[in-house]
């Protein structure tokens, strides 16, 4: 995700003055909190970040490519975080990492070796190399060696369904026969597919404003799949990854962003039900968590609690001013975990209203933030555990 995206989500969520401990859920709203009371933002206070880092956090969803400022590392120790770093191949990305896949992994190594344990490897394939006739064993052959250095687990990015075609101009899918032995590779070595496949609903319907994913098209149009009349569907790319959860069901598929259902949480809840070897992480997602009724999105993750993994799609690349991304950072993970773990009150930009924390009991908020990447992802703690 681009960092505009990043900062516009991160500052959509600015927390109340009013700093809970962990409380039974109450669905029911505090005759404390006044109406006419004035939300802050603004990083962890000293008694907020004790009760985070006591979670033992880890981010399953970040792109942290090569960064230069002790900073970062500093800020890792301080929250005692753990993060996945995603690799991706975009050829409309302006950062040069994501265009060449070599490098993007030696510099990510470089951050791994940083970080004292606390960096795991999520590494992927270029799927721009489709068609080829060495496609597949030149990509098994990089997965393995990525496996062996480390890598627990593989993306597959949206770029398969939205933007690549094969020899007669067809768009691929995420399904198309050729990625089978991939998978099989994958669920063979016992690593996890992190699958972001589709989009938001927005990105197929007009310009609106009000929609949280509204600045991203904004400033990607090459993503805006409303103007390309041509493209697949979202109900055409939805159920090709389904299809890999059914024909692979030893291979564990994590959704990213809340598996592109963000819109119909019915749907998810039944993808859920009817799939055992899929779970979804949260990154980039928790303005739709809270525009859901709080009953409802308490009842949601209270039933799916172990289907549930913590996210942010926080980035950070070569040419990023270190100290202002990881301003963002931080406040991003301060504004999440106040929506999920008080009753304080929240601005949610994009209903133009206030939000009311989840409140969530200390044994699911463990699960999001550490229990679920642990089991999903195995091996992301490395040596540090």
């Amino acid at each position: 995700m681009s960092r505009i995206l990043s900062r516009i989500l991160a500052s959509a969520l600015i927390a109340s003055t009013s700093a809970c401990g962990n409380h039974p859920v109450n669905s029911t709203l505090p005759p404390a909190l006044s109406s006419h009371a004035v939300p802050i933002g603004g990083p962890f206070s000293s008694s907020e970040l004790r009760q985070f880092v006591a979670l033992d956090p880890i981010d399953a969803h970040t792109h942290a490519y090569a960064p230069r400022d002790p900073a970062f590392f500093a800020l890792l120790r301080k929250l005692n975080l753990h993060i996945l770093d995603v690799l991706i191949v975009d050829d409309h990305s302006k950062d040069a990492d994501q265009n060449n896949l070599a490098q993007e992994f030696k510099d990510t190594e470089s951050v791994i070796a940083k970080s004292d344990g606390r960096v795991a490897l999520c590494t992927t394939f270029d799927p721009y190399r489709f068609g080829r006739k060495d496609f597949i064993p030149a990509a098994i052959r990089q997965l393995n060696r990525d496996f062996y250095r480390g890598a627990v687990a593989v993306k597959i990015w949206k770029n398969v369904g939205e933007e690549i075609k094969d020899v007669k101009g067809h768009y691929i899918l995420p399904d198309d026969p050729v990625f089978d032995p991939i998978y099989k590779d994958i669920a063979a070595h016992h690593k996890t597919l992190l699958a972001h496949v589709a989009d938001p609903d927005t990105m197929w319907q007009p310009p609106n404003p009000s929609a949280p994913d509204y600045p991203y098209y904004m400033h990607h149009p090459e993503w805006y799949m409303y103007r390309n009349p041509h493209a697949p569907s979202k109900p055409d790319i939805l159920p090709a990854r389904d299809r890999i959860l059914e024909h692979n069901p030893n291979l564990r598929v994590v959704g990213a962003h809340l598996g592109s259902m963000e819109g119909n949480f019915q749907q998810l809840a039944r993808h859920f039900d009817q799939f055992p070897n899929f779970a979804v992480d949260l990154a980039a997602r928790m303005p739709y968590l809270m525009q859901l009724p709080r009953a409802q999105a308490i009842a949601f993750i209270v039933k799916y609690q172990d289907r549930l993994i913590y996210g942010t799609d926080n980035s950070l690349f070569q040419d990023d001013d270190a100290r202002d991304a990881l301003s963002d950072w931080e406040l991003a993970y301060a504004n999440d975990w106040r929506f999920l773990a008080t009753d304080d009150y929240l601005i949610e930009e994009h209903s133009h209203g206030k939000v009311q924390g989840l409140d969530l009991p200390p044994e699911i908020l463990r699960k999001l933030y550490h229990d679920n990447a642990v089991h999903w992802y195995p091996g992301i703690l490395g040596s540090s555990r």
